[in-house]
């Protein structure tokens, strides 16, 4: 967003500025000068740093929040239709939008890069942010996780590109345009909005016909839905994958120490072997995503193969929390089924566990029901699975009535796991800490609040949390 932009002289109301993709936006638009107000639900350390960046912050969120000369009055998408700030601003005039709209718009003012798909679309955006910085295109980015060598989950750089994940949630990303778009897989998921797989394909090929004919879209060849977007599309297409045929090609692939190495071959021709700092074999397709967008970008190869080397991922991806005589202890962001089983088998790739513990909070009610199937077939690789109630978002309280967590836990025992329903985060934690034992792993996993249990057992064992 450059300087003169007049994004940057309106006045924001953000509601739900706490969250990871609101907080970017919001940091971006402080950055160039707008006036910040906005409200969440309870104090963080997001929330803090914003306020000393020179945002209002409030923690009470009710219609008098709303600053009456506010511009643009912007909602995140947890915010409902009824809450009591976004009713006071339409009762006085004001406009509304909603976060993916904004980002539309920052993003119009540069170079867009939109990295999309059911999984991956954090790790990609950060990985994909931290070659070209390293590469001194000081690109401008959102990410929906803190990354540590990003210094957050945020930035502004002087560079033209603005790279940002593109949810397909309610069909978000259709209000982006980019110049390059990534597709990274394309599977169910927010059945809450979407009929089927078929509408869901559709919404990503009305996604991808949005990039420019003189753009680019990147899409996995390995995902059987995207392969099949490819036609009629008005932008180059670039397709990664591990057959033949594909323009970006990992070969040779070898597993050392937790961690992948593979060749790279661009149509055809070998650029180099590579080895990824970052573990699990869903990343292989991840790096190759971020190879053929950087080396759109202008960066040398040798500048992408030390960044694919040097990344460390995003904080709640496979995190190490702490580990407390011989018991690891990590945290991870997985929620959906195929990104369970990736996680847990990245996590016994990399750590070789004596026993895998794997205490799973399901996020919302109607994803857990509608792929119910599909989630107590996915923890085929943890010794023990713990699950706690689910963590309830935008769902209706009929939505709650239909299925629980012991529901999930019936399941997975039906499957021949060991799973065990314990509703509380404190009573999990008694549970683990006098049963884990040496060269044991415990992974918590979701996309709510069940990283404050890995925090709590590490604390309890004696240990000191990982920075």
């Amino acid at each position: 967003m450059c300087r003169t932009t007049p994004l940057a002289k309106l006045r924001y109301h953000m509601v739900g500025i706490g969250g990871c993709g609101m907080s970017g936006l919001a940091s971006l638009l402080l950055h160039r000068g707008a006036r910040v107000s906005g409200s969440d639900m309870q104090e963080s350390p997001e929330l803090t740093r914003l306020a000393q960046r020179g945002a209002k912050i409030s923690t009470q969120q009710r219609p008098e929040t709303v600053p009456a000369d506010a511009d643009l009055v912007v909602v995140s998408a947890a915010i409902p239709p009824d809450h009591p700030e976004r009713l006071a601003a339409q009762r006085r005039g004001l406009k509304v939008i909603d976060y993916a709209e904004l980002l539309g718009l920052v993003m119009a003012s540069r170079e867009g890069i939109a990295i999309s798909g059911t999984h991956g679309k954090s790790t990609t955006t950060a990985w994909l942010t931290y070659l070209l910085k390293q590469a001194g295109l000081d690109p401008s980015f959102v990410v929906g996780a803190s990354v540590e060598q990003l210094g957050g989950g945020s930035g502004v750089g002087d560079g033209p590109h603005f790279i940002a994940e593109a949810c397909e949630y309610n069909r978000s990303f259709l209000n982006l345009t980019p110049r390059r778009a990534v597709i990274l897989n394309i599977e169910e998921d927010h059945l809450d909005c979407y009929p089927d797989l078929d509408a869901i394909r559709d919404a990503f090929a009305a996604f991808a016909a949005r990039v420019p004919p003189d753009g680019l879209v990147v899409l996995n060849a390995q995902d059987a839905q995207c392969r099949t977007i490819a036609p009629g599309l008005r932008a180059a297409v670039q397709t990664c994958g591990v057959d033949d045929g594909v323009t970006w090609q990992a070969a040779n692939i070898t597993l050392e120490n937790g961690h992948y190495k593979f060749n790279v071959r661009y149509h055809g021709d070998m650029q180099g072997h590579v080895r990824l700092g970052i573990p699990g074999r869903h990343n292989v397709d991840n790096a190759l995503a971020v190879i053929a967008c950087a080396h759109d970008c202008g960066v040398p190869w040798d500048s992408i193969k030390a960044g694919l080397a040097e990344f460390r991922g995003a904080r709640r991806r496979l995190e190490l929390r702490g580990e407390v005589n011989g018991i690891r202890v990590l945290d991870d962001y997985a929620h959906h089924p195929t990104e369970i089983r990736a996680t847990l088998h990245a996590a016994r790739e990399r750590y070789t566990p004596r026993r895998l513990w794997c205490v799973f909070q399901p996020h919302q009610h109607s994803r857990t029901r509608f792929l119910l199937a599909d989630f107590a077939r996915s923890f085929a690789e943890a010794d023990v699975v713990v699950v706690p109630d689910i963590y309830f978002v935008r769902d209706s309280e009929r939505e709650r009535e239909l299925v629980s967590a012991a529901d999930l836990v019936v399941q997975i025992c039906r499957n021949g796991g060991w799973a065990r329903y314990v509703g509380e985060f404190e009573a999990i934690v008694d549970l683990l800490a006098p049963d884990v034992q040496p060269g044991d792993v415990v992974l918590t996993m979701g996309a709510g609040n069940i990283w404050k249990v890995a925090d709590e057992l590490v604390q309890r064992l004696g240990g000191n949390l990982s920075s």
